[in-house]
């Protein structure tokens, strides 16, 4: 269970942060002031900080924040840090954010929003890495589980690219690891001391879009209540990764498009142009090819973004990659048996890497030992011929975690489905196969 540490003083806020990220099975630890925090770091395993400004009554400067930044970031420089503020102290959390804070949210912030940049951030730590031929490595580079030889040409192709100041549009299914590419040619780059900034278009209302990206002045919409710093402007110097860009309105396509051609941009609600210098990296799962047929995309803005164009290839077309990812995912406290290696490289993967990752997770949670069997990733086993006699108490063990978890919801499928992470039909299947009844072993 990965472990966040909030730190705010404001018992409400950290209430409600605990329990919004309690439900999504992350373990909090709570600070109220920047002692608490200080120690929390110092004497536990941090897999993520969310961090407010301000720790004292009265006080809005946000120089407690910024103090309590750069503590964290020389004790634990590898720990992803989320700032969340109030609109009044933006521009302070856009100077962290060029720091080297992972991102910062306004509050009162998104749930949504604020539990996928946590998702996206929070295995940076514990990531394994491949050689670089390029010569720029650094102790912040992203880091890679590659075997097979599509990556391999993928990884020396997106070296040589990050070298350049090209744009580059990143193409793939969900899952298969974008983002992560993304990163790689930033801190492979010329830029890498400067901010990589993410935005997930498929995550911003159509409204709101152009003023994430270029700001917005004070009274230019409904809520804004103060001016706000727009990415780019956050990304000055850096590099801006722009994800499911196809999300991106025609209005927006169309200011997006000027600043990759001049470098400048106004603020919605402002008639001043800012200028910034930023490398612009895009994603998407889609068919832009398409969406320009539709009207829907921009042709002139397609060929901007895709001077090169990264395809990465769904897990299924990788197969050597599968069980070093899995291995990895596992880690050291847990082994693959021969039949579940052989399960996880003859399924379709249709999520990618990140489905293989939630299920090693689910896996090591059902596993009472530290061999994983088939039974314990909850994927299709039917083509798969197993030893039963190798598998004995594994199975037992399935069945007798089945058992309690349907006691604990009294039997309401929908509910034990949830904790085990599986559909109805698969609960279902799962009952049928160990001939268990409600009135069994009550």
């Amino acid at each position: 269970m990965k472990r966040v540490l909030v730190v705010d003083d404001n018992l409400d806020i950290v209430d409600a942060l605990d329990l919004l990220l309690s439900l999504h099975d992350y373990q909090v630890i709570t600070a109220h002031t920047v002692k608490d925090a200080i120690i929390a770091v110092n004497n536990q395993s941090i897999d993520l900080i969310i961090q407010d400004m301000n720790f004292s009554q009265g006080t809005t400067s946000g120089d407690e924040g910024k103090e309590l930044f750069n503590q964290l970031k020389e004790i634990a420089p590898t720990t992803p840090i989320i700032i969340i503020t109030a609109w009044s102290q933006l521009e302070t959390a856009i100077e962290l954010v060029k720091l080297g804070a992972t991102d910062y949210l306004p509050k009162p912030w998104n749930d949504e929003k604020l539990l996928k940049v946590i998702a996206e951030n929070v295995n940076q730590k514990s990531e394994t890495t491949i050689p670089n031929t390029s010569g720029n490595q650094s102790n912040s580079t992203p880091e890679f589980i590659v075997a097979s030889q599509p990556m391999k040409q993928l990884i020396a192709m997106a070296d040589k690219i990050a070298t350049s100041d090209i744009s580059v549009l990143i193409t793939g299914a969900n899952g298969s690891g974008k983002e992560r590419i993304a990163d790689y040619i930033h801190q492979h780059s010329p830029r890498c001391a400067s901010p990589f900034i993410k935005v997930n278009m498929g995550a911003l209302a159509s409204e709101l879009m152009e003023a994430e990206l270029f700001g917005a002045e004070k009274g230019a919409y409904t809520g804004a209540t103060s001016a706000r710093v727009g990415r780019f402007e956050a990304a000055d110097g850096g590099t801006l990764f722009l994800d499911e860009i196809g999300n991106l309105s025609l209005a927006g396509q169309m200011k997006l498009l000027r600043v990759l051609q001049t470098g400048q941009f106004e603020r919605v609600g402002s008639s001043e142009t800012i200028s910034v210098d930023v490398r612009v990296i895009s994603a998407t799962n889609s068919d832009l090819k398409q969406a320009i047929t539709d009207k829907l995309f921009r042709e002139d803005l397609y060929y901007r973004l895709n001077v090169v164009e990264l395809n990465l290839p769904q897990l299924s077309a990788r197969k050597d990659d599968i069980i070093p990812l899995a291995q990895h995912f596992i880690g050291a406290s847990h082994q693959l048996s021969d039949d579940a290696a052989q399960l996880l490289t003859q399924q379709p993967w249709p999520g990618n890497v990140r489905e293989l990752e939630n299920q090693c997770q689910r896996a090591i949670v059902l596993c009472s030992g530290n061999i994983l069997q088939p039974e314990h990733f909850m994927l299709d086993s039917s083509n798969i011929t197993v030893n039963k006699a190798n598998h004995t108490s594994s199975l037992a063990d399935d069945k007798t975690l089945l058992e309690s978890i349907l006691t604990k919801h009294n039997w309401v499928i929908s509910r034990a489905a949830a904790e085990l992470g599986l559909s109805r039909q698969a609960l279902y299947r799962r009952i049928e196969k160990h001939q268990l009844t409600q009135e069994k072993d009550q």
